[in-house]
């Protein structure tokens, strides 16, 4: 019998797409070729990573890519759309908005990861103690450049309104995407001693966020859909409810605190986002 808690997991996952969908179809062509080139995308950089890295592996899932679920690949498009949609209506210089959109993906990852290997759903081949929780500091590394490389890709071109910034922002997103995403495991894997892991992955984070704060972003200086809200909320919430059911977010109830400081987080930056999705006159 198949594992209630995957079902569930990939199904939360697939109402994220519907909504990103919804989203899409609602903004044009260059909206919905940002999305299913993020699934792509999605797909692709774990087929590459497992093949390069060999650092975990995945659990079976309902659809699988070869050993890749499908709905990875989904989640993948669905945060970094999301976040893209939040730092576009900041009033962050273009250049800097990809650092904040790796920054708000993480904000996700360090609430999700480490109860998802105590669910199966994935394996660090580490232990439960490693690091973070079992998860190793050098995952954050890459959830960073992952998304701040195929926002960065996806930005060079979409700024134009003809039929270039259209058709090849996203096959732009895909190809910067995954040169970044490969460079930057190999550098973090092959050429930083593992010991220098920390030493690495914490200074490079940290002055991400030193950056965004220093540009004194204004926040919701365009409006912003709902979008932006439902995706993060959901992923939050489906993981903390499936941890707290199934008890694995209280080893050690650290995780638990640390899994609420992340929502709450998230609520505070999204809460113009939450009030626009209770109702269109409460939008800012």
């Amino acid at each position: 019998m198949p594992n209630i808690y995957f079902i569930l997991f990939e199904l939360s996952i697939y109402l994220q797409l519907a909504i990103c969908l919804r989203h899409a179809w609602k903004h044009g062509t260059a909206n919905l070729l940002r999305l299913f080139a993020g699934m792509i995308f999605g797909v692709t950089l774990e087929l590459a990573t497992i093949r390069q890295l060999h650092a975990y592996e995945y659990g079976r899932f309902l659809v699988m890519v070869l050993d890749v679920p499908l709905c990875i690949g989904v989640e993948w498009s669905c945060i970094i759309y999301s976040v893209m949609e939040f730092s576009n209506g900041t009033s962050l210089p273009y250049w800097t908005r990809p650092i904040l959109d790796g920054l708000l993906a993480l904000n996700i990852d360090l609430a999700v990861d480490a109860v998802a290997i105590r669910l199966g759903f994935w394996n660090w081949g580490q232990g439960l103690e490693f690091q973070y929780f079992g998860v190793p500091f050098a995952n954050f590394w890459a959830w960073f450049w992952v998304v701040a490389f195929f926002s960065l890709g996806y930005r060079l071109l979409s700024h134009r309104t003809d039929s270039v910034g259209i058709w090849l922002s996203s096959l732009l997103a895909l190809s910067v995407g995954l040169l970044g995403v490969i460079g930057s495991n190999a550098l973090i894997t092959f050429v930083i001693p593992f010991d220098y892991h920390a030493a690495t992955v914490a200074p490079v984070l940290i002055g991400a966020l030193v950056i965004v704060i220093s540009a004194r972003p204004q926040l919701y200086q365009t409006p912003v859909d709902s979008v932006a809200f439902w995706i993060p909320f959901i992923a939050h919430m489906v993981m903390l409810i499936m941890g707290l059911v199934s008890g694995v977010i209280l080893n050690p109830p650290l995780l638990l605190i640390l899994s609420l400081t992340m929502i709450s987080i998230a609520l505070i930056l999204h809460r113009p986002s939450f009030l626009a999705a209770a109702g269109p006159s409460k939008a800012l």
